[in-house]
């Protein structure tokens, strides 16, 4: 029994899925352990810095900290618009699906009616995690535009501002995480032509994402951690009452 190509689907797709699969579980560690090594948990580190600024006078930069809210709600919004925008196309695209036959031509790889109807669902998949994600960012980003104009409890005490940086990295979390739902249906869509590009593209996100992902340089890093005032972790700082979940 020879090896046929519908059985590069059973080995191409499961080996790319798995190698983008571990590659975030590699990056989820380094965000929780080595948080300074990584774009997303410098970057929620600086978050945290920047509750504590816009909060210590939030009669002066209660404007700019709403204004740069209020961004990143388009952001999100726009993101969450082109994922159920995209899902409707495809549900469209499912329903009116003949054989295929023209198009099946330039497919190396399984191309029955049933291996389509799971490529179609598997992207569809995608872009309603990402719209849900983004739904998610919008309703953090919309708290905490109203929370980060509200004082400390009390002088020298960072209670609010620990509870509004929280919310703040959450909102940035899921939008992370909607635009991760973006980056994996990339190669879910170069699957409707064949397992061959589906895996290179696995390969070349992987390389792509490493270089985004990570810090730029040890000089970024050590820079940012000589600065005064610079939390190691994004709970630095804050009371145990106030490390809970913020169910806001």
């Amino acid at each position: 029994m020879g090896f046929e190509k519908h059985d590069l689907d059973f080995a191409l797709v499961p080996a790319g899925l798995l190698l983008l699969s571990s590659y975030h579980a590699w990056l989820l560690y380094r965000i929780k352990r080595l948080p300074t090594t990584t774009v997303i948990g410098l970057n929620a580190l600086n978050r945290k810095i920047w509750v504590d600024t816009m909060m210590a006078d939030g009669i002066k930069n209660g404007v700019l900290a709403v204004q740069t809210l209020r961004n990143n709600i388009m952001a999100s919004t726009l993101l969450a618009s082109t994922a159920i925008t995209l899902s409707s196309l495809i549900g469209i695209l499912v329903s009116s699906s003949g054989s295929g036959g023209a198009a099946a031509a330039i497919i190396y790889g399984d191309d029955s009616r049933m291996v389509s109807s799971v490529k179609y669902f598997a992207i569809l998949v995608c872009f309603l995690i990402a719209f849900l994600f983004n739904v998610q960012s919008i309703r953090y980003y919309s708290h905490v535009s109203f929370l980060i104009t509200v004082p400390p409890s009390k002088p020298g005490e960072g209670h609010s501002q620990c509870y509004v940086s929280r919310a703040l990295n959450r909102a940035s979390y899921f939008w992370s995480l909607g635009l991760r739902a973006f980056y994996f249906s990339f190669p879910l869509f170069l699957w409707t032509f064949g397992p061959i590009p589906m895996f290179l593209c696995c390969c070349i996100m992987i390389f792509t994402l490493y270089f985004l992902d990570t810090a730029t340089s040890d000089a970024d890093t050590s820079l940012f951690l000589s600065l005064p005032r610079t939390p190691r972790s994004v709970e630095e700082g804050c009371s145990p009452i106030n490390q809970g979940s913020s169910k806001v």
